[in-house]
């Protein structure tokens, strides 16, 4: 068999001779290739050049085939070399380094890292091994050698990478701790002590499940529910991965299980109703137990607790094509049948828990996926029909009070091709710093889309954790956030531990539900300043977003593109010797934000031994920058509860732009004093690259935190000033490394999050008595305390004290 097959292939290639071109032919069709491309380029570049009526045009297109030309011998070389590598290494080559990338998050380093390594180290094993080291000539045994000592030493080196927990990061400044003491702590228990109730628990399912007990056979009658037709939301439940889908769980998506496993107070009731419901993750490693340590706190203090399974929905290894993708909408409908079971059992006399739910006090919980799961469900919740299928009927319309996002993801799912907005409810989100899979702030894009109509008083906050990752909210996912089994890729050296990150989780979202569905307003100032907690929550960096539905704007920046304007009905903008100003859309790491913002910097060039001194001390007053926001004082009627509220970030973007290209002539002279006209003046170019000439202990010093002024003036002209950290000085932008290899590139992550800050009006209108603050007509920041630097500023305008 084999020679006839042989025969067989030789008269095949026979045959393919007759009709293969020769070489005069090969030649005359590159030169037929040549002659096509140099014509196109030359009547492309004639006929452009006169077009524009620039000849110059015609040089480039002769430059652009002599640069073609060079490319086309230089691959010609690159594939000729390759050819002379073996075949061998050729195949193990290409085959090991699209794997590598696949196992190594497509870091590049660590991929020629990796490839030099184990090659080095495979030939000289095999040149020891099988080429008779003894019997070769001298440079090949030098080259052997160092080829032997380069691979042992990049291993040690790798393995001892591998095995360490990270590196150090450049020192960061908590800037909220400089102000710590003027801040005073609420009294009492922290939320995430024990309540008074003892806890029960309990699973109920539909009882089709072949792998989770809990939900199948262990059900008890009472507990058993129907399953539901999910086909309407799923889009991709087909295929190989649909099949395995069903052959691993023991149904479809026409018979979707309602499954949940519950944590509840021993009690009369009623007690509020709380759905937790996690994210994506292997569908095989179950992410609903996760939740245990919240569920045992909320019970104990008077609130039911039902971690949803969806792990039916989540990724699998099968998903090698075409997964249930954009299924967050499927997420969150399945939220809604479960409330569906759970208002049907509250009002069954014979059910256990009939009468025990206090159907006016709901709230949803989302982790990932299900953070932004939880805000389709608020929004399904108020619709008849399904926004993308209006043959599907929903009407549903629970009492849903509050929602709470665990480092959620955003956009997943779009209703109508847009982001899904909500109104006239309470909204709490908490990311972290170290977030290795959803590592940007996705949820403070929700956030924005949070908006305050009715009479009633709502409001939404977030919480940015330094060290916080993504699964160690969950006690099932712990701190790989990847999914790689090779956890020490990542730099988990800033990671915060397990205890501290749920102890926080904890703290938080018991004071959110306790307030939002108890009514328990004690805790509302921790979610504006995390210091009112500082006897609860470990040490840490905290950056807080809050806004309520008592605050009146001022400005938004979001009423058209002149920055001379405020959103409030009257009223206009000022500024003087900004180095930078403009309003834009604020960029995250991964997508806009979707809101616009005022950026302003300013840049005093002063020598570099004082550019950590007070600005005001050796700057004149007539060179220091400043922002004027002018209103109307009718507008607002001010008093002593009133509250200036706005929020706050730094962007590490040039404090001076204005220092080179169109910017500059050649008349620069350091510290011009301003035109007549208030214009700021062009300055000298600073020194370039200054970070580059600071020795390792100055690299190695934090940054100071950003301060300025701000001034309040009435319409009599009498004025009241403060300094921002007064509240807080403003946290500079925080820079994270999540991958080893990161170190290696010099490369880290950051992005604008927002602080808010918040100045009680009446306490420093006692600076002066003479200031009269119901007619406060001009707040100014004015820029007199660093040197340098660049804040972005929103939401500018005026709330009430607690």
């Amino acid at each position: 068999m084999k020679k006839w097959i042989k025969r067989a292939g030789l008269w095949i290639r026979s045959k393919l001779l007759l009709v293969a071109p020769g070489n005069t032919a090969i030649k005359g069709a590159a030169i037929g290739l040549i002659v096509l491309i140099v014509c196109l380029i030359l009547i492309n570049s004639i006929l452009f050049a006169f077009e524009i009526g620039d000849p110059w045009y015609l040089l480039f297109g002769l430059i652009t085939l002599l640069l073609a030309f060079l490319l086309g011998l230089l691959g010609s070389w690159l594939i000729r070399i390759i050819s002379l590598i073996p075949k061998i290494y050729r195949v193990a080559f290409i085959m090991s380094v699209p794997l590598l990338f696949l196992i190594v998050y497509q870091q590049i380093v660590l991929v020629t890292g990796l490839v030099l390594i184990s090659s080095l180290l495979g030939a000289a094993f095999y040149t020891f091994r099988k080429s008779h080291f003894s019997v070769l000539r001298v440079p090949k045994k030098v080259v052997a050698v160092l080829g032997l000592l380069i691979g042992l030493a990049g291993l040690g080196i790798s393995g001892y990478y591998y095995l360490l927990t990270g590196l150090e990061v450049d020192p960061i400044e908590n800037a909220a701790l400089l102000s710590s003491d003027k801040i005073p702590p609420i009294l009492g228990k922290s939320p995430a002590e024990a309540g008074e109730y003892r806890v029960n628990t309990i699973t109920y399912g539909s009882g089709k499940d072949k792998h989770r007990p809990e939900f199948a056979d262990k059900v008890i009658d009472n507990f058993i529910t129907d399953s539901v037709n999910g086909v309407a939301f799923l889009d991709n439940w087909k295929g190989f991965s649909g099949w395995w889908r069903e052959k691993y769980w023991g149904f479809d998506d026409k018979s979707l299980p309602i499954n949940g496993r519950v944590w509840y107070p021993e009690g009369q009731g009623p007690f509020p109703l709380v759905l937790v419901v996690h994210g994506n993750h292997s569908m095989q490693d179950y992410s609903d137990p996760g939740y245990d340590y919240l569920g045992e706190l909320l019970a104990s203090r008077g609130m039911i607790l039902v971690s949803v399974d969806e792990n039916f929905i989540n990724s699998s290894w099968t998903d090698i094509k075409g997964g249930l993708e954009k299924e967050n909408d499927a997420r969150g409908w399945l939220l809604l049948e479960h409330l569906k079971v759970w208002h049907n059992w509250n009002t069954q006399a014979d059910h256990p828990f009939f009468n025990k739910i206090d159907i006016d006090k709901i709230a949803l919980i989302g982790h990932s996926r299900g953070g932004e799961a939880v805000v389709h469900a608020a929004m399904l919740n108020e619709l008849d029909y399904y926004p993308d299928d209006a043959t599907v009927r929903l009407n549903y319309n629970f009492n849903i009070k509050s929602i709470v996002a665990i480092a959620p993801v955003d956009g997943q799912y779009e209703p109508g091709d847009t982001r899904t907005k909500l109104k006239n409810i309470d909204y709490f989100v908490i990311h972290g710093s170290q977030d290795a899979d959803v590592s940007s702030y996705m949820g403070s894009m929700q956030y924005e889309r949070i908006t305050f109509q009715d009479s009633a008083y709502h409001f939404k906050a977030g919480l940015y954790v330094y060290g916080a990752n993504h699964g160690q909210f969950n006690t099932s996912w712990g701190n790989n956030d990847t999914g790689n089994p090779f956890l020490g890729l990542l730099n988990l050296k800033q990671q915060l531990n397990e205890d501290s990150q749920r102890e926080i989780a904890k703290v938080y979202i018991a004071a959110f539900l306790e307030t939002t569905l108890q009514g328990e307003m004690e805790y509302l100032p921790l979610f504006l300043d995390a210091r009112r907690g500082k006897n609860w929550l470990p040490e840490t960096i905290y950056l807080n977003q809050f806004e309520d539905s008592n605050l009146k704007t001022l400005a938004n920046f979001e009423e058209d593109f002149d920055v001379s304007t405020l959103s409030a009905d009257s009223g206009s903008i000022l500024s003087k010797n900004l180095s930078v100003w403009r309003e834009s859309e604020i960029q995250l790491k991964w997508a806009k934000k979707g809101s616009r913002a005022a950026f302003l910097g300013w840049d005093y060039e002063v020598a570099d031994s004082l550019k950590d001194d007070r600005a005001k001390d050796f700057v004149p007053d007539s060179l220091i920058a400043n922002y004027s926001l002018n209103l109307n004082p009718s507008a607002f009627l001010l008093d002593s509860a009133s509250v200036l509220m706005f929020s706050m970030a730094e962007s590490t973007e040039d404090s001076n732009p204005k220092s080179s290209g169109k910017w500059v002539n050649g008349t620069n002279e350091i510290n011009k004093e301003e035109s007549e006209d208030g214009e700021e003046n062009s300055t000298e170019e600073p020194e370039n690259n200054v970070a580059k000439t600071k020795n390792e202990s100055e690299k190695k010093k934090a940054k100071k935190p950003l301060d300025f002024t701000i001034h309040l003036i009435d319409s009599a002209g009498q004025s009241i000033s403060f300094l921002l950290s007064e509240f807080s000085p403003l946290q500079r932008e925080i820079p994270v490394v999540i991958m080893k290899s990161d170190f290696i590139k010099g490369h880290n992550d950051s992005e604008k999050v927002f602080q808010t800050f918040a100045f009680n009006l009446g306490k420093f209108a006692e600076l002066n008595t003479s200031f009269n603050l119901t007619q406060t007509k001009i707040i100014k920041f004015v820029f007199d305390q660093n040197t340098s630097g660049v804040v972005v500023v929103d939401n500018i305008g005026f709330s009430r004290d607690f």
